[in-house]
């Protein structure tokens, strides 16, 4: 932030040049007259936009979301030699964060007038706007929300070369070289007197997002038909995006963080020089991402999650959060979400309602606590869209620890069982909200990695999948079946009777065929499900009961029934959806297929009880 005919250094470092710029330290005094000058302004500048020409805040829209780029730019987000001042360029960082937020898919009416600083709003600390670098009386010094002036800087370059008008601007007066200001491309902003303010009689869009490397602005707009000859308007013919050197020197600016002046009334200690750490944002716990994690950290990895479950001895939270820098929890969160989910039902759209408003609730707090030297974030599926709705994401990045499916993947599994079985009544009771799901799908593209022991989920998820496979309990000798007498053998369903577990599936290839089928869970389909089919009554059971373990799931996300079976020696005929790679005493069948599923079950009581089904994979 600067006052108005600042100065720059690098993009997202001002100077004001009514303050001296000499060896002398500076005073108390000096800063004090600084100060009394800027509340002048901006009280003068506040009740001016009080009146009818002033800026107003603008929604979001999705109106132009297709129409063609007028204009974009590309800034870096790091220099390579910030030295000790690393940590304020990882505080400007955070501060582009909480910008971009109110201006990103902004829709502005055609004679609009956009304000930098009506959009962007106080840039205070109890906003969440941390320390940046400013250059103030010839020091570099930590200022909340310093290095905003890079993205006023991309905004006011690609709006001039779109062709829009410029109401208000205020270029820097120092210019350094390799700068957005030597380029002519720059404009300063200070809330909130020193402001950037455009115009144009189109409507146009914005797009601003932060990569982890880059700041991206788009206008995006249609432009005049002969506007290219008219210069209003139109795509740039030579130069659709511009990109611009970051300059992390300042040309012999003296820095609060490494000049050593003791006698100046802003020194402080020179900072540990570090390059940025990693966060882990987790909520329930599975093996295989507790192991990942373990053989992964560092000491000066954070870890949040929603109970320290180790500690506290609670299995479901129970990660590994032996040394971290430090471990964040959230109990007054976690304890309403277990509140909440014991008054709901086991199954329906209300509790899988109830379950995404949680993981947004806990994804914003875990937010609130992520440093901005947190540079590497790895995430739990569960949180990711709210995080990337958020913000949080933008300039980090990031990993994703697989718990389901996309959630566009799982639709299209439970849209496909729905219509093998339209008269379902679960198979179609909940789709996740169209915008969470988009917002799931953008982060996940922008992720590096996604880690999963699902062996069917990370052959979708293609290259950047991590396969980890599954953590298997300890193997125990081959066991004899329980005596059944003369009675068929028993087929035991590890799970409660659902369409997107295969019951349909499971009840069309078992018709006539002399079996007792144990249930491993109650039935929440149609009441008399099974002996619709003409099936033997049904009873419930554990794997103890089973001949043989089948499970035909359209969506099954964490088979452990079925690992656990396998490891007692008790032969499984699962669908290619349960994640499984093939083994001794395990059948693959095809995800929907009754045909195969009823000959692979065949095959398995004809080799008779306790004997280990062939390797298959169809």
């Amino acid at each position: 932030m600067v006052s108005r005919g600042n100065e720059v250094g690098p993009p997202g470092v001002e100077v004001p040049v009514d303050e001296a710029q000499g060896s002398a330290l500076p005073t108390r005094v000096g800063a004090a007259i600084w100060r009394a000058k800027v509340t002048a302004h901006q009280a003068r500048r506040l009740l001016d936009d009080l009146g009818p020409r002033g800026p107003r805040r603008l929604p979001p829209g999705a109106s132009l979301r297709q129409a063609p780029v007028l204009a974009s730019s590309r800034t870096p987000l790091w220099s390579t030699d910030a030295g000790p001042e690393w940590v304020l360029e990882a505080g400007k960082v955070e501060n582009l964060r909480r910008a971009i937020r109110s201006l990103h898919e902004v829709e502005v009416a055609p004679g609009q007038l956009l304000g930098f600083w009506a959009q962007v709003g106080p840039p205070w600390a109890m906003r969440g706007f941390v320390e940046g670098r400013e250059v103030r009386e010839g020091c570099i010094i930590p200022s909340i929300a310093g290095g905003l002036c890079q993205l006023s800087n991309a905004l006011y370059d690609t709006a001039r070369r779109a062709g829009m008008e410029i109401v208000e601007r205020h270029a820097h007066s120092r210019v350094v070289p390799g700068s957005a200001a030597a380029a002519g491309q720059d404009a300063t902003v200070m809330w909130n007197y020193v402001d950037l303010r455009v115009r144009w009689d189109r409507a146009f869009r914005i797009e601003a997002e932060l990569l982890p490397d880059a700041l991206v602005l788009r206008l995006r707009g249609y432009p005049y038909q002969g506007a290219r000859e008219q210069g209003q308007g139109t795509k740039p013919r030579a130069e659709p995006e511009r990109r611009l050197h970051l300059v992390s020197d300042a040309h012999g600016t003296r820095s609060c963080l490494s000049c050593q002046q003791d006698d100046c009334h802003r020194a402080r200690p020179t900072p540990v020089i570090r390059t940025g750490h990693r966060a882990w944002l987790v909520d329930g716990v599975w093996p295989e991402h507790d192991a990942w994690m373990a053989a992964r950290r560092d000491p000066a990895d954070i870890l949040l999650l929603p109970l320290d479950g180790k500690r506290l001895r609670r299995a479901r939270y129970a990660w590994s959060s032996e040394g971290f820098a430090a471990v964040h929890q959230f109990p007054a969160l976690t304890l309403r979400r277990a509140l909440q989910s014991r008054r709901l039902a086991a199954q329906g759209a209300a509790r899988q309602q109830a379950l995404l408003r949680h993981e947004a609730r806990l994804a914003a707090a875990m937010a609130q606590r992520l440093p901005p030297s947190a540079t590497h974030l790895v995430v739990a599926q569960t949180l990711l869209p709210h995080l990337w709705r958020l913000g949080a994401l933008g300039g980090r990045r990031f990993d994703v620890l697989m718990t389901r499916p996309p959630l566009h993947l799982l639709h299209d599994a439970l849209d496909r069982a729905h219509h093998q079985h339209p008269y379902s009544s679960t198979l179609a009771d909940f789709r996740a909200d169209p915008a969470a799901t988009e917002l799931e799908r953008q982060a996940l593209a922008a992720a590096e990695h996604l880690v999963t022991p699902h062996a069917g989920l990370a052959r979708a998820l293609g290259d950047r999948a991590v396969h980890l496979g599954w953590a298997r309990p300890p193997r125990t000798p081959a066991r004899q079946p329980k005596p059944r007498g003369d009675g068929p053998a028993r087929v035991w369903f590890p799970a409660s009777t659902l369409g997107r577990k295969g019951a349909y599936e499971l009840r069309e290839a078992l018709s006539e065929l002399r079996v007792s089928l144990v249930l491993g869970g109650p039935v929440l389909e149609q009441p008399d499900f099974w002996g619709l089919a003409g099936l033997p009554p049904t009873r419930p059971g554990t794997l103890d009961d089973a001949d043989l373990v089948v499970l035909p799931a359209h969506v099954e996300t964490a088979p452990r029934r079925l690992l656990t079976a396998l490891a007692r020696g008790v032969p499984v005929i699962a669908s290619d959806a349960c994640g499984l790679e093939p083994e001794p005493g395990l059948v693959v069948v095809p995800t929907g297929d009754a045909a195969a599923l009823r000959e692979a079950i065949e095959a398995s009581l004809a080799r008779g009880p306790g004997s280990a089904p062939r390797i298959s994979v169809a």
